[in-house]
C-alpha cells in the first residue's frame, strides 16, 4: 500500500485532522495534505518515523514494508519466509529477476 493510502487511512482512522497531525509531527497542513495526496513523494526519514509515532505503529507498517501487516497475501507471506532461508546469492539471484519483471512491466 502506497504511503499516501496509508497516511490518510490512519489519520481517519484515528480520527486526527490534518492540522492536528502537522503539528504532532512539526510540519505544516499543507506537506501533510501533500503526502496524502501523493504530490510529495519523498519525506525524511525523521518526518516518516515522526508520523509513525503520531499513528502508533512502526515505519514498515507506515511504509508498505511490514510482510505481517492485515491485507497481506498469504501466498506473499510464505515467499517471504522462504526467501529468508535461502543463501544470499540465491536471494541476490532472485532479486535480479525481479528487478528484470519490473522493467519488463513498466
Amino acid at each position: 500500500m502506497a504511503l499516501a493510502t496509508k497516511l490518510r487511512q490512519l489519520r481517519v482512522k484515528t480520527g486526527k485532522s490534518l492540522q492536528v497531525v502537522a503539528d504532532e509531527v512539526g510540519a505544516s497542513k499543507a506537506h501533510i495534505w501533500d503526502l496524502e495526496t501523493a504530490r510529495a513523494r519523498n519525506p525524511s526519514i525523521d518526518l516518516v518515523m515522526k508520523l509513525a509515532k503520531c499513528f502508533d505503529v512502526s515505519v514498515a507498517e507506515l511504509v508498505g514494508e511490514n510482510p505481517q501487516a492485515d491485507g497481506e497475501k498469504p501466498q506473499l507471506l510464505a515467499m517471504y519466509r522462504e526467501l529468508k532461508e535461502l543463501s544470499e546469492p540465491d536471494r541476490k539471484a532472485i532479486q535480479t529477476m525481479m528487478d528484470h519483471l519490473k522493467k519488463r512491466g513498466a
